[in-house]
């Protein structure tokens, strides 16, 4: 085997802290001794051991390891956050070769993990399946060199393009195993926002129970003015809830009010909340607007066999954007696109 079958490895390993890492990066190692794998590890949980901890716990023989070579998704991080640098942790085990998919655009680590290892003395190298590892944790490195989140919107259509009934009641329109995966998505991001009229036509609860619920979004309420939603579901208490609007900040609870002038102080403001991804799921004008000033990365749509013959329209698919890929689930066809990145 060689350096890009290892590194594949470390990629598989690293997508296993899908869910649970943000607003780390997810990163998997392996250690090889004599085209031998004898570690293994991932970042598993936010605010526990990184991947190269685990990868060398898992070493049967420490022995080995200044004859080994270690290959690492992301630049070992060279600052004690809340776990010590393990960068340090490699070179005080003297490794003997340090493989890395991407550097870390984290300004704390930034070369500097690279650097600590060179200096050791230990050969380091970087870029291996680097395009590989920017796919993976696209949400992380659009977060750390923009100031913004990743934003993914996604709505489901009738087949003839409806999202609502004409009063803007809801429509059901998914069926219950797609269901179960939009549930899947919400889990996968940090934070999932609606607008107001959303909260009050539909009453969500923009939680993950069909999914796990071990892991809630933040939920993100986008409003002109602190509405009061009497007896919404997102008033709870159940998980954070950020309502952005114009004119008060407060803290009731776990509900946060906010105020921001526009979606990009919107957006700011959840990345310095460590929110590094968003998915957006409505209404109608909400989308649109993202749409309109370009603040999206995704669009999923969701285009179901039932027809009303009339409603609230769909938004409109923008320009510029590529189709990735379509699946089908049960009668229900999910499409999703890509914006054409330009960070």
């Amino acid at each position: 085997m060689n350096d890009v079958t290892y590194m594949e490895r470390a990629l598989e390993l690293a997508a296993l802290g899908c869910e649970w890492v943000s607003p780390n990066p997810m990163v998997g190692c392996v250690i090889v001794h004599e085209n031998k794998i004898i570690g293994e590890g991932y970042h598993r949980k936010y605010g526990e051991a990184h991947a190269e901890v685990h990868a060398v716990q898992s070493v049967a023989d420490p022995s080995l390891l200044p004859q080994s070579t270690v290959y690492v998704t992301l630049e070992p991080c060279a600052h004690y956050g809340k776990t010590p640098p393990c960068a340090e942790l490699l070179a005080r085990h003297r490794v003997k070769r340090v493989v890395i998919c991407n550097e870390d655009p984290f300004p704390q680590v930034s070369g500097r993990g690279i650097a600590l290892l060179k200096a050791a003395g230990i050969p380091t190298e970087t870029g291996l399946l680097a395009e590989k590892g920017e796919e993976l944790n696209r949400r992380f490195f659009k977060a750390q060199r923009t100031g913004l989140p990743y934003v993914i919107l996604k709505w489901a259509e009738t087949a003839d393009g409806f999202i609502a009934r004409p009063d803007g009641s809801p429509l059901k329109i998914s069926n219950p195993v797609t269901d179960i995966s939009v549930h899947r998505w919400r889990a996968e991001e940090d934070a999932v926002l609606v607008g107001k009229n959303t909260v009050l036509s539909d009453n969500p609860r923009l939680n993950v129970r069909h999914w796990t619920e071990n892991k809630q979004p933040v939920r993100v309420i986008l409003a002109s003015s602190p509405e009061p939603f009497p007896g919404r579901h997102i008033l709870d208490n159940t998980q954070k809830t950020l309502i952005y609007n114009r004119e008060i900040s407060k803290t009731e609870g776990l509900t946060e009010y906010i105020r921001a002038a526009d979606l990009t102080a919107v957006l700011r403001s959840l990345k310095e909340k460590g929110i590094h991804s968003l998915l957006v799921e409505g209404g109608r004008k909400v989308h649109e607007s993202f749409i309109r000033q370009r603040l999206f990365d995704e669009i999923r749509v969701i285009k179901s066999t039932l027809s009303t013959g009339g409603g609230i329209s769909a938004p409109q698919l923008p320009s510029g954007i590529l189709l990735e890929k379509n699946i089908r689930i049960l009668n229900d066809r999910l499409f999703f696109y890509r914006n054409i990145p330009t960070f």
